[in-house]
C-alpha cells in the first residue's frame, strides 16, 4: 500500500502543476477575447484563428482540468444524499463509481478518440471557416483530458482504499469539500460510521 500510496502522490502532484497551468490559459483565453472584440469593433477587423482559439483554450480548460477538480473534490455530488451515509459507505459507493463507470468511460473516450486524432493528423484537417485553425490539436484534448481524469481516478481510488484500511487520512476532506467543522476529523479511521463526516 505503501507504494501505491507514493504512486498517487505523484499523480497529485501532475493535476496540481496542471491545475496552475491551467489557470494562464484562462487568462490567455480572456486577453485573447478582449483583443478580438477591440479590433472588431475600433479597426472593423475580424480573425476566425482568434475566434476559434478562444474554444481551443476553454476546451483545453475543461478537459486538462477535470483530473485537478476531482483531486479538489469540486466536481458535483449530490450531497443530499451524501449527506445522510456514514463516511465507510460513501467510500464504498465512490469506490465502485470509480471501478465500474468512471475509468470505463475513460478508456471508452480515449479509444474512440484516437482514431479521430490520428485521421485529423494524416489528412491535416482544417477548420471550414475562411483562416481558421488546424483541427487535430483540439481534437488530441479529448483523449489526453480523459486519460489526466483516468490516472486521477486511480489515485483517487487508491486514497480511498487506504483510508478504509486506516492508513491515510479521508480524501473527501480535502479542496472544496472540507469545511472547518470537519477539520479535526480529518484523520478519523472508517471504523466509526459517522468518523469525518461533513457537516451541513
Amino acid at each position: 500500500m505503501d507504494t501505491l500510496l507514493s504512486l498517487s502522490r505523484a499523480i497529485d502532484a501532475v493535476s496540481r502543476f496542471l491545475g496552475k497551468f491551467i489557470i494562464w490559459l484562462v487568462l490567455a483565453a480572456a486577453l485573447i477575447s478582449a483583443a478580438n472584440a477591440v479590433a472588431r469593433k475600433a479597426f472593423n477587423i475580424g480573425s476566425n484563428a482568434f475566434l476559434e482559439i478562444q474554444w481551443y483554450l476553454f476546451g483545453a480548460v475543461f478537459l486538462l482540468g477535470a483530473g485537478y477538480t476531482f483531486l479538489q473534490n469540486a466536481h458535483v455530488r449530490i450531497d443530499v444524499l451524501a449527506g445522510k451515509w456514514s463516511m465507510r459507505t460513501r467510500m464504498f459507493i465512490d469506490i465502485a463509481g470509480i471501478i465500474v463507470f468512471l475509468l470505463p468511460m475513460c478508456w471508452f473516450m480515449i479509444d474512440f478518440a484516437m482514431p479521430v486524432v490520428k485521421g485529423a493528423y494524416v489528412s491535416g484537417e482544417m477548420s471550414s471557416n475562411a483562416g481558421g485553425l488546424i483541427r487535430w490539436p483540439v481534437y488530441a484534448l479529448v483523449p489526453i483530458g480523459f486519460a489526466l481524469l483516468g490516472l486521477q481516478a486511480i489515485s483517487e481510488l487508491i486514497k480511498r482504499i487506504a483510508f478504509l484500511q486506516g492508513k491515510a487520512p479521508n480524501p473527501l476532506l480535502h479542496g472544496a469539500q472540507e469545511s472547518n467543522e470537519a477539520h479535526d476529523s480529518a484523520h478519523a479511521t472508517p471504523h466509526d460510521d459517522n468518523a469525518g463526516e461533513v457537516r451541513k
